[in-house]
């Protein structure tokens, strides 16, 4: 799944093959195999071309890891501690691309919605509130929030792992 979506356009087995062979012997019919199991699985879509496919990625890498996180976060128990626990996590260039992805939906959300999803504590502005979550994702973090465990990621469409991936590859 990664060289299809490395390589943005429809592709077909010969090209993917051509460039997996730039690092690794492999043969054809395993990468038309693995094409194959992703076009089932509903990850690309193919269309003909003479008497071979193109396939494409139905979406995109940052919509799959999107769908991932979200799925790992709704199995959660205790949603608020995972964001806490994962925002301690992260670097704090990770964290400055959350705030502005967090800008980019508040400014896309109608009034009405945004408010419905982040109620207000009375006298307390948006921007305070974020610098008290700021702050306290900060403070889990310093506290040593756990890592989560290898595997505990959220199984998605692929079952667990990247689209494509073997269990002993990765997706390329």
């Amino acid at each position: 799944m990664t060289r299809v979506w490395e390589w943005n356009r429809p592709v077909t087995v010969r090209e993917v093959l051509e460039d997996l062979q730039k690092e690794r012997s492999i043969a054809y019919t395993t990468v038309m195999t693995v094409l194959d199991n992703l076009h089932q699985k509903g990850w690309v879509r193919r269309e003909a071309e003479g008497r071979a496919y193109r396939y494409e990625a139905v979406s995109t890498r940052a919509a799959y890891a999107a769908a991932l996180m979200n799925e790992a976060w709704s199995a959660s128990d205790n949603p608020a501690a995972a964001l806490v626990a994962f925002f301690g996590m992260m670097s704090p260039e990770q964290r400055h691309a959350l705030r502005d992805a967090v800008r980019m939906v508040q400014v896309d959300a109608p009034a009405e919605d945004t408010e419905q999803r982040t109620p207000q504590p009375q006298g307390t502005a948006p921007a305070e509130e974020a610098g008290a979550q700021e702050a306290g994702a900060q403070e889990a973090g310093a506290q040593g929030a756990q890592a989560a465990p290898e595997g505990a990621g959220g199984a998605g469409p692929a079952e667990g792992d990247e689209p494509g991936a073997s269990a002993t590859g990765n997706g390329r």
